[in-house]
């Protein structure tokens, strides 16, 4: 079993050489949807400042304005870092606490599906399910009464069920940067921390101590 083991993992061995690319393709991807979070918090920073505190149809969150400053800085902010790769394990704790943030206040009750799927779902619920409903609903009327074949042209309809299986999908990714960093080559931290070891290598041996 050891010697299956070792054959397999020789097979494996030279890929880890693009071993860069996994968190590469996270930054990537992570990049341009904080990116549009937070420009998109600033562009209607009262409108949001509002949503944020009121407690009747809003979040009802103390300190709404410096709560959206946070969240907005930390999105932007961390959508260009990301990016660039620098800064990346540090900038990650900010942004899974604004998704663990945006999990618990705003996506928490509405369950585990971003999407409303039907009864067949693992992860349906009556919320999801009389979602399916009225979609079905929604349907039928554009069906008979609108031309449904052009409005269904680029996609399916859908009904936005708005649960927090992207924050959490994004926290985990963000996790995952926070462990393993940037990657090598495409990434400001890791050309920094070659410089900085090499730096440190050039420095003189410290003297002996008398005693």
């Amino acid at each position: 079993m050891t010697t299956l083991f070792e054959r397999l993992d020789t097979l494996l061995r030279p890929t880890r050489a693009m071993d860069f690319l996994a968190p590469l393709a996270i930054r990537l991807y992570l990049a341009p949807v904080f990116w549009m979070a937070g420009t998109k918090k600033f562009a209607s920073f009262d409108n949001t400042v509002e949503w944020f505190g009121n407690p009747d149809w809003g979040l009802g969150l103390p300190f709404p304005t410096l709560m959206v400053l946070l969240a907005a800085t930390a999105e932007t902010l961390g959508a260009i870092l990301l990016l660039l790769g620098l800064f990346t394990r540090w900038i990650s704790i900010p942004l899974m606490i604004t998704m663990v943030v945006a999990a618990v206040t705003v996506h928490w009750h509405n369950g585990w599906l971003a999407i409303a799927e039907g009864a067949d779902s693992l992860f349906a619920t009556e919320r999801t399910i009389g979602a399916i409903e009225r979609l079905d609903r929604a349907k039928a009327i554009l069906q008979e009464h609108g031309n449904y074949d052009w409005l269904t042209q680029n996609g399916s309809l859908v009904i936005l069920n708005n649960g927090i299986e992207f924050a959490v999908t994004y926290c985990i990714m963000l996790l995952t940067l926070y462990f393993i960093g940037a990657g090598r080559w495409f990434s400001l931290d890791h050309w920094l921390t070659q410089w900085a070891y090499g730096q440190s290598a050039r420095l003189p041996a410290p003297s002996p101590r008398r005693t």
